[in-house]
């Protein structure tokens, strides 16, 4: 659906942007995770043809994108990190406009307003200014403006800034329901934990450039990261660290205390069955099973060398 090959963009002696290339699939959600200053925001302006790039290309849905040119630009839905709305009218009229912009008129304008707001949960407030709606739902009413007309790819940039926990909750909620419409989606953010819960597959971008890119999977391999899991047995734990240790998949066992066992391992999920089974063989009684999987943050730590940083 998006096909980003080769961006670069520079301010005077500031290279903002330098070589970006990624691919979204259709339906697909992907995460631009990355810290304040990385180049999200001026990368995804020049996917939507606002910026122009010093080099590179951008597609969408096979149509390339370029500056001083509305062709594919039905394509796009773009949230701006900054509110595009009239706060001065409620929620119902602030859609109706942009649906006369997007060339909706009549029942369909109706029924694809009254669509989106129940998307975003303000179906409720429609007829309230928006200057009297919270941040949050400023925010969300911002999604569903611009979604109104079906884009085939979404950008949201970093549309949970500065808000509260049960906005935010609220508005990656309906992000996450977006996926399930097939629409594609490019989140930017600088929270690791929005990326891990929403996205796909992420990029993970520093000083204009993508340091990676894939699964969380995918990028707790590229850093050698394992799984950690532990096990805790009723009763004695005789042998038991010496049978997990020979599986193939467990890195390192070591018993904690007298009933339970930490195991590293390359994946949980496809692991611990055979485990258990070769636990409950030597008549050994699994009470409690803990999984911690790797986290972006220790991708992030290791690939740049310090903590996401606001």
């Amino acid at each position: 659906m998006l096909k980003v090959d080769g961006l670069r963009k520079t301010f005077h002696d500031l290279v903002a942007v330098d070589d970006l290339s990624f691919t979204i699939a259709e339906g697909e959600t992907f995460g631009l995770l990355g810290p304040n200053g990385a180049g999200k925001t001026t990368a995804i302006s020049m996917v939507c043809g606002l910026l122009e790039p010093d080099a590179g290309s951008v597609t969408v849905d096979g149509v390339t994108i370029e500056p001083g040119s509305t062709r594919g630009r039905e394509l796009i839905g773009l949230v701006p990190q900054e509110l595009a709305l009239y706060t001065d009218m409620n929620g119902w009229d602030n859609l109706a406009f942009f649906a006369r912009l997007y060339g909706l008129r009549g029942s369909a304008a109706k029924a694809r307003i009254e669509e989106v707001l129940a998307v975003v949960g303000l179906s409720d407030r429609a007829r309230d200014k928006v200057e009297e709606y919270s941040g949050g739902m400023q925010r969300r009413l911002n999604i569903a403006a611009g979604m109104l007309h079906r884009p085939k790819l979404l950008i949201l940039d970093e549309p949970t800034v500065g808000i509260d926990p049960q906005s935010r909750n609220a508005i990656l909620d309906a992000v996450a329901e977006l996926g399930t419409t097939g629409m594609s989606v490019l989140y930017t953010t600088h929270y690791m934990e929005e990326a891990e819960r929403l996205c796909q597959r992420v990029g993970i971008v520093d000083h204009g450039q993508m340091l990676a890119c894939g699964t969380r999977r995918e990028l707790v391999s590229m850093v050698d990261q394992h799984d950690k899991v532990r096990i805790s047995i009723g009763g004695a734990t005789d042998g038991a660290v010496d049978a997990l240790a020979q599986h193939e998949g467990v890195v390192a066992a070591s018993l904690v205390d007298d009933h339970t066992i930490e195991c590293l391992v390359d994946n949980a999920a496809q692991l611990l069955p055979d485990m258990i089974a070769d636990l409950g063989g030597r008549k050994l009684s699994v009470t409690e099973i803990q999984v911690v999987e790797p986290s972006l943050d220790s991708v992030f730590l290791h690939i740049t060398g310090t903590a996401l940083r606001d």
